[in-house]
């Protein structure tokens, strides 16, 4: 395996100047990637150099492989972080860079290839022996037989786009009669959102938690869980507060779902970090849901409660080293919270904000980290995400944490622009979720 000393990140804002922080501690040298709206951006400011990419509509810019591979060329970066989002689960991406001899941190794109399939990714997770909710994933895909089978597996059930996420092509159905309008519309939404109508049909799992677990694996056969998230206060299918450990999980339902995210890992040579989403139910059943390639937004958590860096992790097993852990070494501490500060409008139906923004001052507090792309004064721009920063809060125990990241919310100076700092404030505050029972 080629060893490199040059790291591009293949991202904009919070991700691209975290990735980029481990890197330099690391002693690689860092290259941004900008577009016309990040010229002055804080993730071109930290970085070592900086190449511009294109215009500021992602399609031209941030998603353009040609442009990204080419600047990679010209800086003599030897190795491509993707961050989340963007093209960090684009297989051609992912293809691209291994042909060019540059190191995608990551995993291989036969791996990105059956995981961002929820189709194909189902199939090889029952083959595999990992928990799945019954459904349909079969190849033929005619609405009429889409509803033959969807009757068979009975109401409530839910609709999904195959190659989907964030809640889109996606429809719960309580009742024969609302069937056939939700296949065609969750079909259209699919074919426009991911370019593909493929769906899957599944028994609806009332209720249930949203629980993930991190894995990684290395060049070597090695593999290891570094235990869960749970992630289910969402919005529209978005997460909106994320903690580790989940509060009502127990240590031997953990070893469960950790193995068989194990196993999961393990049946497509999964290299790097990935997470396994599961539902979990009430009475302790938990199901496999989708396998999400990459770094997620809320790794800040389990990074807090293991003490570990899983950046660092990803650019040493991409490197060819081991994993620096093995199971038995793994422990897990306290209690993390993460929301995320978005410029939005809450009482608009949360339409997401754009404009200067006059100041921004990140809370300072113990046991508080916040990860952000933000200068003291800069803009949203209207081409991207809107999302400000990541408020992590650290306890040693669940009432600690959530109280403490309350409170740094709060202490979160953001004018210029409306955002759901309130709303995360109050929500933060709701006995529901003090009490953890979401």
């Amino acid at each position: 395996m080629m060893k490199f000393s040059k790291v591009l990140v293949a991202n904009r804002g919070e991700i691209a100047v975290r990735v980029m922080q481990t890197a330099k501690a690391m002693g690689y040298q860092t290259v941004a990637v900008y577009s016309d709206a990040d010229e002055n951006a804080r993730h071109v400011q930290v970085a070592d150099e900086a190449v511009y990419i294109g215009p500021s509509k992602v399609s031209e810019s941030y998603l353009s492989i040609t442009n990204i591979i080419e600047a990679c060329k010209k800086t003599g970066a030897d190795a491509v972080h993707p961050g989340y989002g963007f093209l960090s689960e684009n297989t051609d991406f992912a293809q691209a860079c291994s042909d060019n001899g540059i190191t995608f941190i990551g995993p291989n794109a036969a791996a990105i290839h059956l995981m961002g399939s929820k189709r194909l990714s189902k199939i090889a997770m029952i083959e595999a022996g990992v928990p799945c909710v019954p459904g349909y994933e079969g190849d033929q895909q005619e609405i009429e037989y889409l509803a033959e089978q969807a009757e068979k597996i009975g109401f409530p059930l839910m609709v999904k786009a195959s190659a989907g996420g964030g809640g889109r092509g996606m429809r719960l159905v309580h009742q024969s009669a609302d069937l056939l309008e939700a296949l065609k519309t969750a079909r259209s939404e699919a074919e426009n959102a991911f370019g593909s109508g493929e769906l899957i049909i599944e028994k609806a799992v009332i209720a249930p938690r949203h629980v993930e677990i991190q894995v990684f694996g290395d060049t070597h056969g090695n593999y290891v869980y570094l235990f869960e998230r749970d992630c289910s206060i969402q919005r529209r299918h978005q997460k909106v507060v994320e903690e580790a450990p989940c509060p009502v999980m127990t240590s031997e339902l953990r070893q469960k779902m950790g193995e068989a995210a194990v196993a999961a890992a393990k049946s497509c040579d999964y290299i790097g970090a990935g997470t396994v989403e599961f539902l979990l139910d009430q009475s302790g059943e938990f199901y496999f849901l989708e396998m999400n390639t990459r770094l997620q937004v809320e790794h800040p958590v389990t990074e807090m409660i293991t003490g570990l860096d899983l950046v660092e992790w990803q650019l040493r097993v991409a490197n060819g080293e081991t994993l620096p852990l093995q199971q038995h070494e793994l422990t897990l501490n306290g209690h993390a919270i993460e929301v995320r500060l978005y410029a939005e409008d809450p009482r608009q139906d949360f339409l997401p904000q754009t404009g200067k923004v006059l100041r921004w001052q990140p809370a300072a507090l113990p046991n508080v980290r916040i990860d952000h792309g933000m200068l003291e004064a800069g803009e949203i721009s209207p081409f991207y995400d809107p999302m400000v920063a990541k408020v992590i809060a650290y306890g040693k125990t669940r009432e600690d944490a959530i109280r403490l990241l309350a409170r740094a919310v709060d202490d979160c100076v953001l004018l210029g622009v409306n955002s759901n700092k309130q709303f995360l404030v109050n929500l933060l505050r709701h006995p529901i979720i003090v009490a953890g029972d979401t």
